[in-house]
């Protein structure tokens, strides 16, 4: 008899005491966690599909054309004919598409 009294006091129903948690975490979830999922997953399937020849612009800003690839790096020439090597998640992928659609 005492429960019933405390959850009458306490306004009912406990489930919607944490109503607004849930909603936090939901709306937190499809704003935040979601978009940042795809994003990656797109840049992942980009990255994969580039090939020799293709120009591409790092996260640091080197513009340069793919000559090698190994399964994790890339070997970039440089315009003054420079050879770097850049981890795959070291390329842009805004940047290397602007370039790559702009001829």
């Amino acid at each position: 008899m005492t429960a019933s009294i405390l959850l009458q006091a306490t306004g009912g129903n406990p489930i919607m005491s944490f109503l607004p948690m849930i909603l936090i975490l939901v709306v937190f979830y499809f704003f935040m966690i979601r978009p940042q999922m795809k994003k990656a997953k797109d840049h992942k399937k980009y990255v994969e599909e580039l090939k020799r020849g293709d120009k591409v612009i790092t996260s640091a800003g080197i513009h340069g054309k793919i000559i090698d690839m190994t399964d994790t790096t890339f070997l970039i020439e440089v315009e003054s004919g420079a050879k770097i090597r850049f981890d795959k998640s070291a390329i842009s992928l805004e940047g290397s598409k602007a370039l790559n659609t702009v001829k």
